[in-house]
């Protein structure tokens, strides 16, 4: 396992083989890097899932509709411009990105998923996007000349600190993923943006199955601030070039990379300082452990108590108590965990709290609850990943359009 992120940021990843990228500057805010396209060198089997905001983008519509046969060569990701919000010049502008990077892969423009992040509400500024493009595919020598993972991660960045990549193997094939997400996600579907190829040989339906398994783990199980973006997609290409591998090493491989992104974006939430990773278990099911287990990462006191390295438990039985609807989930059978410290119902003596203030200054915070709804082989589980609250949270969100 490979990952170029938090702590490993120099780390090399290489796309997988019969994959390539460019990247450069279109000019759509400032001199940095703002698109990113990946192509594979043949129509490959693709799935994705997207956000399901009812201000959902255009470029997310038009990846939507694109992806539909599942087979895809190309894909485009504009970062520091959302494109939502944008009326008909921003389907006139998300159809035009499509059709220009199908001119330089050489394929169909609905061959083409498109992926746009950044402020809400502006238009593609006029003319950039086409003489941007022009240049490229009459310039010298081909324009997907790298296959550098970290450079496609670094120019589809926003507020992110640092690009964010993995990869593994599976059989004779590889995974590689790479996201961008900082604020906004709260997933429904999907979270942030994230693109990851392999040269596995699978059919679409198994792909798309496998991707949905693995979302509903890893980057749907992702919050930072509950906000859910506008422009969510996680999109996946297999182009076949290492031929068929088995399936449960591919998925394995797959989980591993979406595990490994999703703690990163946690990790790397807009002015974090500490990863928060929840576990609720003993529940009736699956579904409530996840709900309980989101109402905690959730919560604004429950984020700022560890923060502030604050031994106040309590926030997390205020945020339990919330759950209201959960009838079955008695507080006398709870038991809540920080680490391997128990803190309730033991009880929280003074010793027990500086123990608890110690441990809050890890960079890494496990919660764990057993409900006690059930204690059998079917009770439910699930593990939830978010970050804490910080006054820097709401400096970048506070100045973010100007």
């Amino acid at each position: 396992m490979t990952s170029a992120g938090a702590g490993n940021a120099a780390a090399s990843v290489d796309l997988p083989a019969g994959f390539a990228c460019h990247v450069g500057n279109i000019g759509i805010k400032d001199d940095t890097d703002d698109v990113m396209v990946l192509a594979a060198d043949r129509v490959s089997a693709a799935a994705g899932v997207f956000t399901k905001s009812l201000f959902s983008g255009a470029s997310v519509r038009r990846s939507q509709a694109n992806i539909a046969d599942g087979r895809v060569q190309a894909v485009v990701v504009v970062s520091k411009n959302s494109n939502v919000a944008t009326g008909e010049q921003g389907e006139r502008d998300a159809a035009n990105l499509a059709h220009r990077v199908a001119e330089l892969v050489g394929c169909e423009p609905d061959q083409v998923l498109v992926g746009s992040t950044g402020l809400i509400g502006v238009p593609y500024p006029e003319g950039k996007v086409d003489t941007y493009f022009d240049r490229l595919i009459a310039g010298p020598g081909p324009a997907l000349d790298s296959n550098d993972a970290v450079a496609a991660a670094t120019a589809i960045m926003t507020t992110d600190t640092h690009p964010k990549t993995a990869s593994a193997p599976a059989g004779a094939a590889t995974v590689v993923g790479i996201a961008k997400g900082s604020g906004m996600i709260e997933p429904d579907m999907a979270t942030m943006i994230s693109v990851i190829t392999t040269d596995a040989e699978i059919a679409p339906d198994r792909l798309d199955a496998m991707l949905r398994r693995v979302c509903d783990v890893t980057f749907n199980a992702l919050s930072v601030d509950t906000d859910t973006s506008t422009s969510d997609m996680v999109v996946m290409l297999a182009n076949g070039a290492a031929g068929p591998v088995d399936e449960t090493e591919l998925e394995a491989a797959l989980g591993a990379v979406s595990l490994d992104l999703t703690r990163q974006l946690a990790f790397d939430g807009e002015g974090a300082e500490t990863l928060i990773v929840v576990t609720a278990n003993g529940a009736r099911d699956e579904a409530q452990a996840k709900r309980v287990a989101k109402v905690i990462v959730n919560s604004p006191l429950v984020k700022t108590a560890v923060h502030g390295r604050d031994p106040n438990w309590g926030r997390v039985a205020m945020a339990i108590g919330k759950c209201s609807d959960e009838t079955d989930i008695d507080p006398d059978r709870v038991r809540i965990r920080f680490g391997d410290q128990e803190v309730y119902p033991t009880p929280a003596t003074p010793e027990a709290l500086a123990e608890l203030e110690a441990y809050l200054a890890s960079e890494e915070v496990l919660i764990s609850v057993d409900l006690g709804v059930r204690s059998d082989g079917a009770a439910g589980s699930f593990t939830v990943y978010g970050c804490d609250l910080t006054d820097q949270y709401v400096r970048i969100n506070a100045d973010y359009t100007t």
